[in-house]
């Protein structure tokens, strides 16, 4: 099948108006698997197809597109960013839409490579065509891309702010329209996450007109279109920067998010449990929170319940959260921190580990999975080590292989009982046999079936 596709694609080349020749390619491609393709893409001579695109014929150019995109899956980004940069120009600047588009998921492949972006860095010409052909673009694709190639670099981002782009960007993340603010959002917390992108963000004073945004969608009617996403940019800002100083700067993030946990919109409060979960993620976050006192108590419990009674998506949510704030690495297991993390476990519920068991029994995987995980965020803190040592049943439901039946569940008991065995304290708090219990589990690995023990009967054949 790929020896008919390569010498079609033979037959195109020679041709001047190989239409028949397209059809049948079009067809022979979609049947020859990828592998096949990927196994014989030295031979794929792509420049005549994309020498086809420049006729102005609208069957000829679709079917073109069409093969292209196929047989460029098979190509790597390395390869097309070395030898195809002329097509590439070229698509770029193309009147159909449709080559655009091809063209521009091209420059998105190899902007995610490491080695392909090298390429168009090392050829500024290059670079800047690619951005100025973009900049004609109003395609939500083209500016994705210009996130994508301003975070590669400090110099790129530098290409990309003087073609004028990230700055039509950055007005469109404070115009009128809600709904392009919430894509643009999106794409501005990308370009977040690397060190140059924040610097450029905060000389601009985009970080200050985000927050000002925020201290005015209360009288906003459409504010819910675009408000998530403003919090879930803070959240990030400060995990990456300083949790402290994002928060001592820009009080009123901490003030909605703890007023979206208190909404009836099942939206609002799933962004505000999934940013105090990315808050609390590490330590100086989360003694931020700690700082806020008896509010944190009152989130903390309708954590709790939320993750008893919300819909199964927002549990996980919740669950993911509590898990985060819980966790601390051994090395930062202070009397202090390991107060504040049984504080907080004892402020979720009344009977905050019966409420996790509770919820770990039922039948959905990932509920359960998520259950799972946050006992192992708290396996080795002697705190937690003693609530279930101390729980009847507790440590045999953790050694009980016949709890789990798919993958995902086995792996998560089995990071639980790893979190636990692995414990300075454990021996001591659970006592030895349970101890001893817990390193056969480990050694035997997460899938182990016990043998089922037969017994000969006399006569039998």
């Amino acid at each position: 099948m790929a020896a008919q596709a390569l010498a079609l694609l033979r037959e195109v080349a020679r041709l001047e108006a190989p239409l028949e020749e397209l059809r049948a390619l079009q067809s022979v491609i979609q049947a020859v698997p990828l592998s096949e393709l990927r196994e014989q893409a030295a031979e794929l001579r792509l420049g005549p197809l994309f020498s086809l695109l420049n006729e102005n014929h609208r069957e000829q150019t679709t079917l073109c597109v069409s093969i292209l995109e196929r047989l460029l899956q098979a190509v790597e980004p390395v390869h097309v960013a070395r030898n195809l940069k002329v097509d590439l120009q070229k698509g770029l600047t193309h009147p159909d839409d449709s080559v655009k588009i091809l063209t521009l998921s091209q420059v998105g492949r190899i902007v995610e490579n490491s080695d392909a972006v090298t390429e168009i860095l090392n050829n500024a010409d290059l670079l800047k065509q690619i951005v100025y052909c973009i900049g004609g673009e109003n395609l939500s694709v083209a500016k994705a891309l210009i996130v994508e190639i301003s975070s590669v670099s400090s110099e790129s981002l530098n290409y990309c702010t003087t073609s004028g782009l990230v700055t039509q960007l950055l007005r469109e993340l404070t115009g009128e329209d809600v709904l392009v603010r919430a894509t643009c959002i999106e794409m501005v917390t990308s370009l977040a996450y690397t060190y140059h992108g924040r610097q450029y963000l905060a000389q601009e004073g985009v970080i200050d007109q985000i927050s000002n945004i925020i201290v005015g969608a209360d009288s906003d009617p459409f504010s819910s279109f675009y408000l998530p996403g403003f919090v879930k940019f803070f959240g990030n800002l400060a995990v990456m920067d300083s949790p402290q100083q994002i928060c001592e700067r820009y009080p009123v993030f901490v003030e909605k998010v703890f007023e979206m946990t208190e909404s009836q919109d099942p939206t609002m409060i799933g962004v505000a449990v999934d940013t105090i979960g990315i808050l609390g993620s590490n330590v100086e976050g989360k003694q931020v929170l700690q700082k806020t006192g008896t509010r944190f108590e009152r989130l903390l419990m309708r954590l709790g319940h939320q993750a008893k009674n919300a819909s199964t998506e927002l549990k996980i949510r919740c669950l993911d959260a509590v898990s985060s704030l819980l966790y601390l690495p051994p090395e930062q297991q202070t009397d202090d921190l390991l107060r504040m993390a049984e504080s907080w476990f004892s402020s979720l519920s009344r009977d905050s580990l019966e409420l996790f068991r509770g919820i770990s029994n039922q039948p959905f995987p990932e509920l359960h999975c998520a259950a799972l995980k946050v006992f192992t965020a708290i396996a080795n803190q002697p705190w937690a080590q003693k609530l279930m040592s101390n729980s009847p049943g507790f440590v045999e439901y953790v050694v009980d292989r016949s709890v789990e039946h798919d993958k995902a569940s086995k792996d998560a008991k089995y990071e639980l009982v790893k979190a636990l065995a692995n414990s300075k304290t454990i021996a001591e708090i659970f006592g030895n046999p349970n101890y001893l219990r817990l390193r056969t589990y480990l050694s035997e690995g997460p899938y182990y079936v016990k043998p089922i023990a037969t017994t000969a009967v006399e006569g039998a054949d």
